[in-house]
């Protein structure tokens, strides 16, 4: 019994007729109220006693009151507990007594709310920093994972290179051949490997010590066959950057050649640019 007392004078039953408590509490108020009389029975005193208040103290506010407090409600200043001093607005005074007769509204829900939208803002700012941050490091390994891709395509080529290196020396076939420099150029040299089974030309452009020439001239192979020049294509000291370059194919030459002709070269050699020349045996 005395816990019962203690409970009906902790205030809560005040709330509860209020409608300013949770959900858990609004259940525990009505639980007590079905299994204790004494509390239903407080319950209808507190309801009577507000009801009384209101109809005592209710008034009928102007209309710069009742603009006052629906601008107040929309800009969430419901912790208002009280309005501007008596004025005349729109030639209509307001009274003393009017104002302090306007019961102020509680506060707690409307700050509840506020505070709630606060902390939403707050998420949602975090949230996009967290997605742009995110992205940001998907831009980044994205980046990361083409460069990867690039250069395991280079050195996937390095060792398509190296193959074709090494089968130049497993392949019985291939002749490798040195070209000298000619009276025009006695410091050139380069050599190049031929195979007449499988009539590939292939250049070492390591050993290529050539004269440097300019972007509108490249140097061209030539085979002599039975003493009549056969264009073998075209190399560029600035741009032919791999270890070795394959020319075109043939089966039979007697010797090769190279000369510096314009930029994708000649239908035939110009024989004062000859730079080395060397023979098959």
């Amino acid at each position: 019994m005395e816990n019962v007392q203690a409970y009906i004078e902790s205030g809560i039953l005040e709330l509860y007729v209020l409608g300013d408590i949770s959900p858990e509490e609004r259940l525990q108020v009505e639980e007590m109220a079905a299994n204790h009389s004494e509390v239903k029975a407080e319950i209808g005193e507190i309801e009577l006693s507000m009801e009384a208040f209101a109809e005592t103290h209710a008034v009928e506010t102007s209309e710069l009151v009742k603009t006052k407090i629906l601008n107040s409600l929309l800009v969430n200043l419901g912790d208002d507990k009280t309005f501007t001093k008596p004025r005349k607005h729109n030639s209509e005074e307001v009274f003393e007594d009017e104002v302090d007769n306007v019961i102020a509204l509680p506060a707690r829900r409307s700050n509840f709310y506020k505070y709630a939208f606060a902390a939403c803002l707050t998420l949602l700012l975090i949230s996009v920093y967290g997605i742009v941050n995110l992205y940001s490091k998907l831009q980044e390994s994205s980046t990361q994972l083409t460069a990867m891709q690039l250069d395991k395509q280079k050195i996937a080529n390095q060792v398509n290179v190296m193959d074709d290196e090494l089968d130049i020396y497993r392949d019985t076939s291939y002749k490798v051949l040195k070209l000298k420099g000619v009276a025009k150029s006695p410091q050139s040299a380069m050599t190049l490997a031929w195979s007449p089974v499988t009539k590939k030309v292939v250049l070492d452009m390591h050993s290529v010590k050539l004269p440097a020439h300019d972007k509108q001239h490249q140097y061209q192979l030539w085979a002599l066959v039975g003493g009549k020049p056969v264009d073998m294509g075209v190399f560029d000291l600035n741009t032919d950057t791999a270890s070795v370059k394959q020319m075109k194919s043939i089966a039979m030459a007697d010797a090769f050649a190279v000369t510096l002709e314009p930029a994708g070269g000649s239908a035939g050699p110009t024989l004062d640019q000859m730079v080395v020349m060397g023979g098959t045996k």
